[in-house]
């Protein structure tokens, strides 16, 4: 029985895949904008309190490489439970820290587990979603991750309010990788609700489904895919990078300007809370800009916004009314994400060959993904030499310089298709 003749229900695709990953978004939205809190709390300076909180890009870097093993050995499913195990471990190590370095490896930790998260609940779609739903199933899946990062920091300004304790927050993630286990293993075989997926043999003799197979071609021989993909990936791969760098940017240079300005913990939790529900109105209205005007409406005008967001963001630091500005830019980025939403993959999807799609994809992701690490690493080192303003406003250059790339290279490989009337 082929995919696309199997019974399918978007029901099904709620518990096995929607669930959890909204549980574990809300757990991780939660955290993103309290570690730099927790890391000055434990005596680290602005600076290491930035670089702490970049591990969870770095850590999402160095699980992209793993995580196809891990999916191919040993499924979709029970990747997913492992990666919900390892978040859980990680947070453990964060609770129990006794100085910011402790910090750090939980930290990391957690980026590992988001890497492998990812890629299985993306394996899980490919392999159970017949092809004729998989695109609005994907849209969906994206658009579930950034509502529970806007539902997880209103969580967590709750938590702190009530408790007093930035540390407190943690345990949202562990509740929701929790409920996300729990989901996972009480459910029935997938194969019982969506009928037998076929399988084939994999380069080392494994009997994988397809989303499984397509996991471990993403991530093996990964190098050599992107030497042989060079010319696009220095191009167009650059100007993704910057995209993912300046959002990566945007929610660690968030709450660490929080910090700086003598933000609360809970109010800075629902204010990167209330962004949030910004960013996540605007998914739909991205995708259908990008499909009926072209991908660079989506693209420029995102990037335009989030580097002259940046740019704003830097000269306000020591004015008096620095609080009411960082929410005005706290706003105003959103908004300029929430334009751009989906246009990475988006990206990646128009230019992957027909024929061997997925290591192409792979390359792409990872290109992406250096980008989103290098980022926060870059605002730390910047915040440390210089000054916290000095790093958004060089954030700001940055997003103006990904808008310049983007312009000129998405018409030579990402031409527009003229709609059919």
């Amino acid at each position: 029985m082929t995919s696309d003749e199997r019974p399918f229900s978007f029901r099904s695709v709620a518990l096995a895949a929607f669930l959890p990953t909204l549980l574990f978004s809300i757990g991780e939205g939660a955290i993103i904008p309290i570690i730099p809190i927790a890391a000055g709390n434990l005596g680290a300076s602005l600076a290491m309190a930035g670089f702490i909180a970049s591990m969870v890009m770095l850590g999402e870097l160095a699980g992209d490489i793993p995580s196809g093993w891990v999916v191919s050995r040993f499924g979709e499913r029970r990747s997913m439970i492992a990666a919900a195990l390892v978040a859980i471990g990680g947070i453990a190590v964060c609770l129990l820290a006794p100085n910011y370095w402790v910090l750090m490896v939980g930290i990391f930790l957690v980026g590992l587990a988001t890497a492998v998260f990812a890629l299985a609940r993306h394996a899980f779609m490919t392999t159970y979603v017949p092809q004729r739903y998989r695109a609005r199933a994907l849209s969906t899946l994206g658009g579930i991750f950034r509502c529970g990062w806007f539902v997880g920091p209103l969580i967590a300004s709750g938590i702190i309010a009530l408790t007093g304790s930035t540390q407190s927050v943690f345990w949202i993630f562990v509740v929701g990788c929790v409920g996300a286990v729990i989901v996972l293993v009480a459910l029935p075989d997938p194969e019982k609700m969506f009928g037998p997926s076929p399988r084939t043999t994999d380069a080392a003799g494994e009997r994988v489904t397809a989303g499984e197979e397509e996991a471990e071609e993403r991530t093996h021989g990964l190098f050599q895919t992107i030497w042989a993909f060079r010319a696009v990936l220095v191009r167009m791969g650059s100007g993704v990078a910057l995209v993912s760098a300046v959002r990566s940017a945007r929610t660690v240079l968030l709450p660490l300007w929080a910090v700086s300005i003598g933000l609360s913990e809970a109010n800075t939790a629902l204010i990167i809370g209330i962004a949030g529900a910004v960013d996540f109105a605007l998914f739909y209205a991205s995708g259908q800009i990008m499909d009926r005007f072209g991908r660079m409406w989506s693209a420029i005008p995102s990037m335009i916004g989030l580097g002259l967001g940046f740019l704003a963001l830097s000269f306000t630091h020591d004015l008096d009314s620095r609080v009411a500005w960082y929410i005005g830019v706290s706003l105003f980025l959103s908004m300029a994400n929430g334009i751009g939403s989906g246009i990475v993959m988006t990206l990646g999807a128009d230019l992957a060959p027909r024929d061997a799609p997925a290591a192409f994809l792979g390359a792409w992701r990872f290109s992406s993904d250096a980008g989103q690490a290098a980022a926060p690493l870059v605002v730390s080192l910047l915040t440390a030499v210089v000054s916290i303003s000095f790093a958004g406003g060089v954030m700001g250059v940055l997003g103006l310089l990904g808008a310049g790339m983007l312009a000129r290279y998405i018409p030579r490989y990402v031409p527009r298709k003229v709609r059919a009337a």
